[in-house]
């Protein structure tokens, strides 16, 4: 059953040394190939998400399944459909999500859950909180704790620019909130897992700083309603359901672990595949390597260059090739990208019909392709420039909020 398998840890080191490697901090494969999912589920011991629960989305609220969805973007769960039960008996829930802030600025494999998690919100009419782990990349990183906080508040605009509803969100950097009964709840989850148990789902070793081996229960406490009284107060049988990649379930393992030891409400979640890099689909994007991604402050000229220069095409060596045998899809980062972010599901298909068939050549996808992210990106820039740091004060306000669930 599933219960017992959130106890399940991964192997330990060098179990897997041929193996591909998923964790909240390194996502890798042996000789730099595919994520293979189906490993990962059984592994992580979530469940594929079918269609079953897809058409239960769809009739439960309303509207149609977001293309994350529709074309398995978000794969995987837990106790999605205990979320959906409850749901249709008349029972709410609350969304979490996060962002560590390491960066200046989002990448569009950073939109993907924020993309996602505004859907939810708008289609189930809940409340959403959002954790900014500026205490996690001042552990990790080599920055400044100065420096972490401000990327916290420059990340929040980029997040307030996906439309989130400010009368039902409310996000918070864990510098400026931690405290009261979220830190209570960290130390409830702290004295749970021993640290052997750590270690073992994590990777830590003797090595690293004592910081990051306290981390986890900080991004665990955020499951629980009562980490936030001045939200839930009185609600502590509320569930969370928790949308994010597949790289953080560890965590959640964890919290799902320890919430019955608690009297608390295990949280659920859905989780995606990553969005590969423009050099191909050998794990997600890196911040560290900035021709391996679309950044939301490209411009169009950048944007046409990348895709141009460095999307790994599955196109033939001559067009002579190209018209004989097809493109081949499987490979294909254009294909690929305009699966994440091409609405329109009859044009997707068209497309993969007449480049898989060679009648469409690799130039046609990618002017394709930087049609549509050149329109996405400028709309979440000019997006973007609207939102003042009042408007970040506002969200980030510790209030009720009395019309979260109407």
């Amino acid at each position: 059953m599933e219960a017992e398998r959130d106890n399940q840890l991964p192997p330990k080191e060098g179990e897997e040394a041929d193996e591909q490697v998923v964790n909240p901090w390194m996502v890798s494969t042996k000789a730099g190939g595919k994520i293979d999912y189906d490993k990962l589920i059984d592994k992580f011991g979530c469940q594929r998400l079918d269609q079953s629960l897809i058409d239960r989305v769809h009739r439960l609220t309303g509207r149609p399944a977001h293309v994350f969805l529709r074309r398995g973007v978000f794969f995987a769960h837990r106790d999605l459909h205990e979320i959906l039960d409850s749901y249709e008996r008349g029972d709410k829930f609350y969304l979490y999500t996060g962002r560590g802030p390491s960066s200046e600025a989002l990448h569009l494999g950073h939109l993907i859950p924020f993309m996602f998690t505004k859907y939810l919100q708008d289609a189930f009419k809940v409340p959403l909180v959002i954790q900014l782990t500026d205490d996690e990349k001042f552990l990790w990183k080599d920055l400044t704790l100065e420096e972490c906080r401000r990327l916290a508040r420059e990340n929040a605009k980029d997040i307030i620019a996906c439309g989130f509803d400010i009368s039902r969100t409310f996000i918070f950097s864990d510098f400026d909130y931690v405290g009261g009964d979220f830190y209570m709840n960290m130390m409830r989850i702290a004295k749970c897992v021993t640290g052997n148990k750590a270690i073992g789902i994590f990777g830590f070793s003797m090595d690293d700083n004592i910081g990051k081996i306290a981390f986890p229960p900080v991004q665990a406490a955020p499951s629980f309603p009562s980490s936030f009284p001045h939200l839930f107060s009185g609600k502590n049988k509320l569930r969370c359901l928790i949308p994010c990649a597949i790289d953080q379930d560890p965590y959640f393992r964890m919290t799902r672990d320890v919430a019955p030891r608690l009297d608390y409400e295990k949280p659920a979640l859905i989780e995606s595949s990553f969005f590969p890099a423009l050099q191909g689909e050998n794990g997600k994007m890196s911040a560290s390597d900035p021709n391996s991604a679309i950044y939301v402050t490209d411009s169009a000229k950048d944007i046409k260059n990348k895709i141009n220069k460095y999307a790994f095409s599955g196109g033939q060596d001559s067009i002579e090739n190209h018209r004989k045998y097809g493109a081949n899809l499987e490979v294909d980062i254009p294909i690929k990208y305009l699966g994440f972010f091409l609405e329109d599901d009859a044009e997707l298909e068209h497309i993969r019909m007449e480049y898989g068939a060679g009648r469409m050549l690799t130039g046609e996808v990618k002017k394709r392709l930087i049609q549509v992210l050149t329109e996405m990106v400028e709309r979440h820039r000019a997006a973007r420039a609207a939102v003042t740091d009042e408007m970040v004060d506002a969200f980030m306000a510790v209030r009720p909020l009395p019309n979260m669930f109407n």
